[in-house]
């Protein structure tokens, strides 16, 4: 299983790669089109599908490495045994509305299968609207690894504190 996560893992940094270049590859192909007189309108379509999608893998790759934005003023002025569950607590409400995201993303990509993307024939407007379910769930895994992680920190740090 941990090669199977390392490998989705190293899939998903390639792949919000991929989508951010060619965002701005398709974005640029535009514009120079335009300056040409000769405009391709469904580059900016593509490119939008392209954002859906790296934003919410950006956004998993960001939040495993911890490099989410973060407000430390009330944790750091807080005892770190309510510091430990005010983390609980936000991990708690993070899954809860990640697990609404799934559901909500999965109901909106299934009643918009039959609707074409941006007029786009024989593209569904699916692809765009399973980058919430989809990256919810990453974003829940990553989130249900760092409760697991802060509850065996949690355990070592009680472990070592001197018996009263």
């Amino acid at each position: 299983m941990p090669s199977l996560y390392r490998f989705i893992l190293r899939a998903e940094a390639c792949l919000a790669g991929l989508l951010l270049m060619a965002m701005v590859v398709l974005i640029f192909a535009g514009g120079v089109a335009r300056m040409m007189h000769t405009p391709i309108n469904w580059t900016i379509d593509l490119a939008t599908c392209a954002f859906a999608w790296a934003s919410f893998l950006c956004a998993d790759i960001a939040w495993r490495r911890g490099a989410l934005m973060a407000i430390d003023i009330l944790p750091e002025m807080v005892p770190a045994g309510v510091r430990r569950a005010l983390e609980f607590v936000n991990y708690g409400l993070i899954a809860i509305f990640l697990v609404c995201g799934i559901y909500a993303g999965t109901l909106l990509a299934w009643i918009s299968r039959a609707r074409s993307f941006q007029g786009i024939p024989g593209i569904s407007y699916s692809w765009v609207t399973m980058s919430l379910p989809v990256g919810c769930l990453l974003l829940l895994v990553t989130t249900l690894l760092k409760i697991r992680d802060a509850r065996r920190a949690a355990v070592r740090a009680e472990g070592a504190q001197p018996p009263c």
